[in-house]
């Protein structure tokens, strides 16, 4: 046991049904004004919201998968407009990150690609985010963590400034996903947990809410992906994302999200399936006792088979997992592009781009 220290500043409301319940949360928090953030395909129940709960102002649908700088501008210029004193990102985590720049720049008077590029602080004030997701995955909601687009470019934002106050984590807000984004969204909270777990920066109160989420990832994640109308799956998956959202918020992740980067800008991949292409391969090379340690823990025999029952979900899911699936692949650029993000510091193996290399040519 080493020292350690732990902050988690999110009041957590989970349970199926809690989306009801945004106005009282509102209260609690005495927000008076808000604007609500989503993206297009949630804007009919967006809509009903604001109907029904008089203290949303405006809402802003606009949010891409890969999600803008100028989808937060437009919110910030909605949320001054009506004073609003909270933002409320609903969706996945392109709409949370969305809500999270916005309420953290509206009460500045800089410009946000200052803000974004790191030239200006962030402000002191800012604006309430309540996070309500409806994907089980991102763990965005705890997390103070905010990745944003400026064209190509994609950076990962990580500033207390972009910490929700409240997440509103409501399982039955997930059972209209659809299959293929439900496996992609699963595997990416399992990458979530087991680079929390492997992260050198890991700590002992992450570690058990990683072998929690890890076990409940892979009691469930095919049930919900073969049958997205199973409430019990649909619930557990939303806490294993939850808790791995919990699991690595301090620790951060590592080697499988700094390749997933480059796999996403270069090659499209969704944010999930990108963080899966290397997830079984980084439990290869990340193999140790404590690996074997958390492996036991959730009832396999050790790291071959993790490897193997992820590999089996990539499989199920239709997600593409070698090379050849990603079309004409300029190798150099990858592992070094892979190598330089600096996520892949957090790896406890050290990987170069020769050691990137073997890795990815093992997935021709």
């Amino acid at each position: 046991m080493t020292d350690f220290i732990y902050s988690q500043p999110v009041k957590i409301y989970f349970g199926t049904g809690k989306r009801k319940e945004l106005g009282a949360v509102l209260s609690e928090l005495g927000i008076r004004r808000c604007v609500l953030v989503c993206g297009h395909h949630f804007l009919p129940e967006a809509e009903k919201l604001r109907n029904s709960e008089s203290r949303i102002c405006a809402v802003f649908s606009g949010v891409e998968q890969n999600p803008q700088l100028s989808g937060a501008i437009e919110t910030v210029a909605l949320a001054r407009e009506f004073q609003a004193d909270a933002v409320i990102g609903i969706g996945g985590g392109s709409a949370i990150d969305t809500a999270k720049f916005a309420a953290a720049t509206a009460l500045g008077d800089g410009d946000l690609l200052d803000y974004y590029h790191g030239n200006l602080a962030f402000p002191t004030e800012r604006l309430t985010i309540i996070a309500m997701p409806t994907t089980a995955g991102t763990g965005s909601e705890v997390t103070q963590v905010s990745v944003i687009s400026h064209g190509k470019e994609k950076r990962t934002i990580n500033n207390p400034a972009f910490m929700p106050r409240a997440a509103i984590v409501d399982p039955e807000l997930t059972i209209s996903v659809p299959p293929r984004t439900t496996m992609n969204t699963g595997l990416d909270a399992m990458a979530h947990a087991l680079e929390g777990y492997w992260s050198k920066n890991h700590q002992p109160i992450s570690d058990l809410m990683a072998i929690e989420a890890v076990k409940t990832i892979l009691q469930n994640l095919e049930t919900a992906f073969r049958n997205g109308e199973d409430k019990e799956a649909r619930e557990k998956m939303a806490y294993a994302s939850l808790l791995g959202g919990l699991s690595f918020a301090l620790p951060k992740t590592a080697a499988s999200h700094a390749c997933s980067y480059p796999l996403s800008e270069d090659y499209h991949l969704p944010h999930g399936e990108a963080c899966a292409f290397t997830l079984d391969s980084f439990v290869h090379i990340n193999a140790d006792e404590r690996l074997e340690s958390l492996c036991r823990a959730v009832g396999l025999s050790g790291t071959d088979e993790l490897a193997e029952r992820i590999a089996g979900l990539k499989e199920l899911g239709g997600l593409r997992a070698r090379l050849s699936d990603l079309g004409e692949v300029d190798l150099d650029k990858l592992c070094h592009d892979c190598a330089v993000h600096p996520l892949m510091n957090n790896n406890p193996v050290r990987m170069d781009e020769q050691a990137l290399r073997e890795m990815f040519e093992a997935l021709k």
